[in-house]
């Protein structure tokens, strides 16, 4: 009797071991015989169209473009107060910036700084930002905005005499930038790219 159990018991293994392994075969699929090797352009080709479709799928649609201004408006009073302290550095913004764009803000401080002239700002607020246009240029994305601040806003010289600006009057400002974004980077940010003012 005890022997009739441990056939039975065998009999099941074998049941579950055949239908485990027709299973996997199911998932898995059988060796076909081919055993070539790949084209030594099949990485590039691969990585190539994965690119594409990642550019294609850009979705710009009204969620985006709302956390695209909140961002903006970030950069952009990081930027102009950056550009606009005594230190006639840029420090903050740096990261914000393409090569372009630094280059020439770097420059325009420079000639500050030989001057003996330095910045005051105080930053009021962004009355408001809006997006101006967006499109595509090869691999980025690239947004225009239009900016309306406030700033209270004088350059003075060593001596702290006033040399433009006044100190006491909050002046509109106007100004449209154009963020860029490489759409197969994984790096978040956007770089300012030009500046219209």
């Amino acid at each position: 009797m005890s022997y009739s159990f441990e056939y039975i018991d065998i009999i099941l293994l074998a049941m579950i071991a055949g239908f485990v392994f027709l299973r996997l075969r199911g998932i898995l699929g059988k060796k076909t015989g081919f055993e070539g090797k790949l084209s030594t352009d099949f990485n590039k080709d691969f990585s190539d169209k994965i690119k594409k479709q990642k550019v294609r799928s850009i979705n710009f649609d009204d969620e985006s473009k709302k956390e695209f201004l909140k961002g903006a408006k970030i950069a952009y009073e990081t930027i102009i107060t950056d550009f606009s302290d005594s230190d006639n550095k840029l420090i903050k913004a740096k990261p914000l910036l393409s090569k372009k764009v630094y280059d020439e803000f770097k420059q325009a401080l420079s000639e500050r700084d030989e001057k003996g002239h330095f910045a005051e700002i105080t930053f009021i607020g962004i009355n408001s930002a809006s997006i101006k246009e967006h499109k595509k240029v090869e691999n980025n994305l690239e947004v225009t905005v239009s900016f309306e601040s406030e700033l209270i806003t004088c350059v003075k010289d060593k001596e702290k005499k006033i040399i433009s600006g006044d100190p006491e009057k909050v002046k509109s400002v106007s100004d449209t930038w154009t963020f860029s974004k490489d759409m197969r980077s994984n790096n978040p940010n956007w770089l300012l790219v030009d500046t219209i003012t």
